[in-house]
């Protein structure tokens, strides 16, 4: 295992090179993608309506193209999923990935072709590895196995005829992983995607636990409970324990900060590293690439052109997008992708921050529909994690879950925010745990603070502290165990925070 070990992290070390090649040149890069994308979707039915042999710069494809969201595009995905091709892209879509979000209780389908597989998903999950390799490089990562917590996988019963399938992104790139990835992963992939989230998690926790398990990709809510019940099952106080040589938990699709005083309680080493990434249905965008830092670097190679709507057109039926060169440093976007599985100008719905240009590194800053505005307040999910995240810190708190939605007005009352909160450990004070989200909260958004201000339009926050397992509960009821089902962070609706109360009791 050594010597694989040695092999392997040289390997992934060759790949550090074309990564600085695009952080150099990134806008010719990405205007070389853009003339390959329409090359290829030139001949697609998509390609014929809107003329791609007349576009011959970015100004054409901005003034050609429209933004669409996932409704406008349905109806050509429709079509893909009951078996016709050559609609958005050229090559033939057997696999598509499905994502409900945190709002939709219709399912989305995403196409994902062979060219997405081998130059976006399977690049990414590379360039993870050499990133990490590039930071610890006496790191003994593939000594030992990694476990990836994922979801399901079903036969498209839209097309029963052809061999395509739908499921969660992980488990498509789980499938189609090259054989070299599958020796060195755990579960076996039977267990792996399983659909019975429940049964699954105690399938992974008995064939891993005796395994030499390195590193961990998931999810941190889906992972914390598969640790959870790792620990019960051996009668362990801490993961190290099981696992001694586990050095790195890489995970995604929710912000890991909320989460980190819990994780270091399951892991207590200052000697393990949390590594981000910003993998989704559509494709893999971001990796973080500084040990020092969780910004993500902006992955320009990957079969991707990117563009980006200012957060206040992004609710607009004819919003103007920004190219890359166009966008600021600390501004809110919401992301435009076009791909390599045929989303052209698809309006993804996730809002990112830049942190730098050079080279271009972001953050995620929320959902474009998952925020809270009912009084002028903006407030976004990036806002609510840091200050859950700050009144944890301050008062020794750890916790599960949470959402938040407004108190609207009412008569002879002022409105507010409702804060639902499941806790690990309570915190030593529930007033000052709320006096600290609020101050937290005030100072890092000055819509907010106006607000705030004499108590005029918005009063101090209200914290509900409700019961162990009850998102859990609530998101079983709602069929969204597992993969990458999320708890929506911000809502304008009380509809999430009403139906959470009530499962609670």
């Amino acid at each position: 295992m050594q010597l694989i070990n040695s092999i392997l992290t040289w390997v992934m070390k060759k790949r550090i090179h074309q990564i600085e090649l695009f952080m150099k040149y990134p806008h010719e890069v990405q205007d070389e993608l853009l003339k390959k994308l329409l090359h290829y979707g030139r001949p697609t039915a998509f390609g014929q309506q809107y003329g791609f042999d007349e576009i011959v710069n970015y100004e054409d494809f901005r003034r050609r193209i429209p933004v669409s969201s996932y409704e406008q595009f349905s109806p050509f995905i429709e079509r893909m999923m009951r078996g016709e091709q050559n609609l958005l892209w050229p090559t033939p879509i057997k696999w598509f990935s499905r994502s409900s979000g945190t709002t939709n209780a219709r399912s989305k389908f995403i196409p994902v072709s062979q060219e997405a597989l081998d130059e976006c998903h399977f690049k990414g999950g590379k360039d993870l590895l050499s990133m990490y390799v590039n930071n610890y490089p006496d790191t003994q990562l593939f000594s030992g196995k990694g476990l990836g917590v994922g979801g399901s996988l079903q036969i498209n019963e839209f097309d029963p005829s052809s061999s395509s399938h739908y499921g969660d992104v992980s488990a498509v790139i789980m499938q189609n992983l090259p054989f070299w990835v599958q020796a060195i992963r755990t579960p076996s992939l039977d267990v792996a995607l399983m659909n019975n989230w429940e049964e699954k998690i105690d399938k992974i926790a008995r064939e891993t636990a005796r395994k030499d398990v390195t590193h961990i990709a998931g999810v941190p809510t889906w992972t914390v409970l598969l640790l959870q019940h790792i620990l019960q099952m051996e009668g362990k106080t801490n993961i190290l324990e099981v696992w001694p040589n586990l050095e790195v938990f890489f995970h995604g699709a929710v912000a890991f900060n909320p989460y980190r005083s819990l994780f270091r309680s399951l892991i207590p080493s200052d000697q393990m590293h949390y590594w981000e990434t910003y993998n989704a249905s559509e494709g893999f965008f971001g990796i973080q690439d500084r040990s020092d830092s969780d910004e993500m670097l902006l992955m320009l190679d990957y079969g991707i052109f990117y563009e980006f709507i200012p957060i206040d057109e992004s609710e607009s039926d004819h919003p103007h997008a920004l190219s890359l060169d166009e966008v600021e440093i600390g501004k809110n976007y919401a992301m435009v992708i076009t791909t390599n599985s045929g989303l052209w100008r698809y309006h993804i719905g996730d809002t990112v921050r830049f942190t730098s240009k050079s080279p271009y590194r972001i953050r995620i800053s929320g959902r474009t529909k998952h925020f809270i505005n009912a009084f002028g307040e903006e407030i976004v999910v990036e806002n609510a994690e840091t200050a859950v995240t700050r009144a944890c810190e301050m008062t020794g708190a750890i916790i599960d879950n949470f959402t938040a939605a407004p108190i609207y007005f009412e008569k002879g009352k002022r409105g507010g925010h409702e804060w639902v909160i499941e806790f690990r450990i309570a915190p030593r004070s529930m007033e000052e745990f709320t006096h600290v989200l609020d101050d937290t909260l005030r100072k890092i958004n000055s819509d907010y603070d106006a607000k705030r201000s004499f108590d005029l339009a918005l009063v101090a926050p209200t914290v509900r502290s409700v019961s162990e397992g009850t998102f859990y509960n609530w998101m079983k009821q709602r069929g969204k165990l597992g993969g990458q089902h999320k708890v929506p962070r911000l809502s304008n609706s009380r509809e999430f925070v009403e139906d959470i109360l009530r499962t609670a009791g």
